[in-house]
């Protein structure tokens, strides 16, 4: 038998019975034809407390659209997530590890509830991508595992920083090694938009992993988050 591309969503939305499931979504704008295609999940862990998700949004948009034009119905849901950068040597980053089982669960259970039929996992920072990769496995859907991509390196003193020379920064400052005015400006130069730590950390490592585990198109990793590339490979991976 042919594999049903609407194996899921089926079960959701189709017959008689089913006309309250379908006046439901009819009220935030779905169509018949809409809800007559594949449905197809994307998970957004985009979140307005880091640089490392904050463009989710946009890619998130340009993901639909490619879902859109390959015939099929997008619906997007959002997650958590923690920096582990900004809470690091806080309280608060005790709270990292939890989130990431958290993400996943989350993700699950959309998945479970809605019954996508496949799923798009849009994640940038530490933790969003190994949870999104759980969830989309415990779904055992057709699907993939989108990285947003790492932030462009800072300019300070004429030369490229990361938030790595931040962080080093400060110990030179304790030491008397780099005055508060130094210190200042590289604070205020090593981000300069949205993406992932501009470095081999977790993000970026975890994301070239899930590449060579065949969890994202090869390829899809590399380009930077701001880059322009970025919109053409999330609108390719929907």
């Amino acid at each position: 038998m042919p594999f049903d591309i609407r194996h899921r969503s089926r079960i959701l939305l189709d017959g008689k019975d089913r006309a309250p499931a379908r006046a439901f979504l009819k009220g935030i704008g779905f169509t018949d034809s809409d809800l007559s295609r594949p449905i197809v999940g994307v998970a957004n862990t985009w979140i307005g407390t880091m640089p490392c998700n904050y463009h989710l949004r946009d890619l998130a948009v340009s993901i639909k659209e490619g879902i859109r034009a390959a015939g099929a119905t997008p619906m997007e849901f959002n997650t958590i997530a923690i920096s582990d950068g900004i809470t690091m040597g806080t309280e608060g980053m005790k709270a990292s590890l939890v989130s990431r089982e958290i993400i996943a669960d989350s993700i699950e259970l959309v998945g479970r509830g809605h019954m996508f039929d496949a799923m798009i996992v849009l994640v940038a920072c530490d933790k969003t991508i190994p949870g999104g990769a759980m969830g989309l496995i415990r779904l055992d859907i057709p699907g993939l595992v989108l990285y947003g991509g790492s932030i462009a390196p800072g300019k300070f003193k004429g030369r490229d920083v990361t938030i790595q020379d931040v962080y080093e920064a400060v110990g030179a400052n304790a030491r008397g090694l780099m005055p508060d005015a130094d210190l200042c400006e590289l604070e205020n130069q090593a981000c300069p938009g949205a993406g992932a730590c501009g470095g081999q950390f977790t993000a970026n490592t975890m994301a070239l992993a899930l590449e060579f585990l065949g969890l994202s198109p090869i390829g899809t990793a590399s380009p930077p988050a701001l880059d322009a590339r970025k919109k053409e490979v999330a609108y390719k991976a929907g």
